[in-house]
């Protein structure tokens, strides 16, 4: 790796050596390198493009990936030999969401802990998300530049993003400096704000927090019923400049942020009502009981919860992980066995064909939608949209081992043991 500086000498980037093949390994075991490769799947319109990138980055044709503010770079080969300059853009981040930001961070010691000690932790990129800082690309976030003259993502551009979401799961800290800072910058910078005095004292919140409190009752009380669901988004009032008082408001501006709260405020009543918005209907007991069981909660809840569902509890710890893995879908998954047929077995051979070379494709055996990896211990699952789902055998049950990746590669090699330790590249 080396250093890639600009013309006033300041250290903005860095260079990465090209890695070796990737034959035989997946892509992005971290979920930001599935974020990224996410990103770019959404963005390319020709999936021919996406698949032709796999290729070329799994056979090892992308040189030194050079990462510096808004853009990574690489020199990428044809199989015929024939070199292109691929360039992908990203917007970077601005001062005021750097800002707030490093907010984040200092607000949680265990971020600013985990931060200080050159960990990213990846619930901060989280709670940033929610807060409205992206530090991964969005729809639409990776623009492609290529010599080969393609408007859109091509090969070359697709296999530079593959390369970089290997390169996200050795450094996640490469968000941080494509989105605009370097490592170690941003944590001096972090240094600074977590140790500097606040110019008032923080007021001191009575109390207990909630989830503690849930944890430590011996007797868990029946919750009260919660409202009925809307059939649709309330309209808030039209206001006018007489209605708003207050100097310096304008009026359209206020109505319009009255309207966004009252988009967000059904968004969390749907979810506090377990409803599943990519399935559009309410969950159903036994589904409702393993998004219970992924919270906090007594031992007492965790039995009951367990027996209500029907899993026991080895069945609804497993299912908790699929939960967190892919909600209701992931679920699905776990519980489903069905008949693989037509278009969707000729699609689902074809992918598995083409994601290794001939002498290194797994030997398969199929049953309905699940393939077993013989002698290893690994499956993979299909679900009804094409993607699939790593499954590892532990002491006789599978278990889910990641969550779903439209290429078979990528997914079963986070299924297969050692999978969360780093390669050597």
């Amino acid at each position: 790796m080396s250093r890639y500086d600009d013309e006033h000498g300041r250290d903005v980037g860095r260079t990465f050596a090209a890695l070796p093949p990737a034959r035989g390994h997946g892509f992005a075991r971290s979920w930001w390198g599935r974020a990224w490769l996410q990103a770019l799947e959404d963005a390319a319109l020709e999936t021919a493009a996406v698949k032709a990138g796999r290729r070329l980055a799994r056979a090892g044709g992308v040189g030194a990936v050079t990462v510096r503010p808004g853009r990574v770079t690489a020199v990428v080969r044809d199989p015929g030999g024939a070199a292109h300059r691929a360039d992908v853009l990203l917007p970077e981040l601005s001062a005021e969401e750097w800002a707030r930001f490093q907010d984040l961070a200092v607000e949680q010691a265990g971020h600013m802990a985990a931060l200080l000690d050159r960990e990213l932790p990846p619930h901060l990129i989280e709670d940033a998300a929610v807060a409205g800082i992206d530090l991964l690309p969005c729809l639409g976030d990776l623009e492609p530049e290529c010599d080969c003259g393609a408007w859109d993502h091509c090969g070359h551009t697709a296999a530079l993003c593959h390369q970089v979401a290997r390169l996200l799961d050795e450094d996640p800290f490469l968000l941080l400096l494509v989105r605009g800072r370097e490592k170690d910058a941003f944590l001096a910078e972090l240094h600074v704000r977590g140790t500097a005095q606040p110019s008032e004292p923080s007021p001191v919140t009575a109390g207990v927090d909630a989830a503690e409190a849930w944890a430590a009752a011996d007797v868990v009380p029946p919750l009260p019923e919660l409202p009925g669901l809307p059939q649709g988004i309330g309209t808030p009032p039209s206001l006018t400049a007489e209605a708003v008082a207050a100097p310096g408001i304008d009026p359209a501006a206020l109505e319009h942020l009255a309207g966004r709260t009252a988009v967000e405020a059904y968004r969390l009543l749907v979810a506090a009502r377990g409803v599943d918005p990519r399935a559009g209907t309410d969950l159903t007991t036994a589904q409702d009981a393993v998004r219970l069981a992924c919270g906090p909660a007594p031992a007492v809840v965790t039995e009951r919860l367990a027996s209500g569902s029907g899993r026991g509890r080895d069945g609804l710890a497993a299912a908790a992980g699929a939960w967190r893995l892919g909600g209701a879908a992931a679920l699905t998954v776990l519980d489903e066995e069905r008949e693989v047929e037509g278009v969707a077995l000729t699609r689902a051979r074809a992918a598995l064909e083409g994601a290794w070379e001939a002498d290194e494709r797994p030997e398969f055996h199929r049953s309905g939608n699940r393939w077993t990896v013989q002698g290893e211990g690994v499956q993979l699952r299909l679900d009804r949209e094409g993607h699939w789902w790593p499954y590892r055998d532990e002491a006789g049950c599978w278990i889910p081992a990641g969550g779903s990746d439209p290429d078979p590669a990528t997914a079963l090699a986070s299924a297969r043991p050692g999978a969360g330790e780093p390669e050597d590249f």
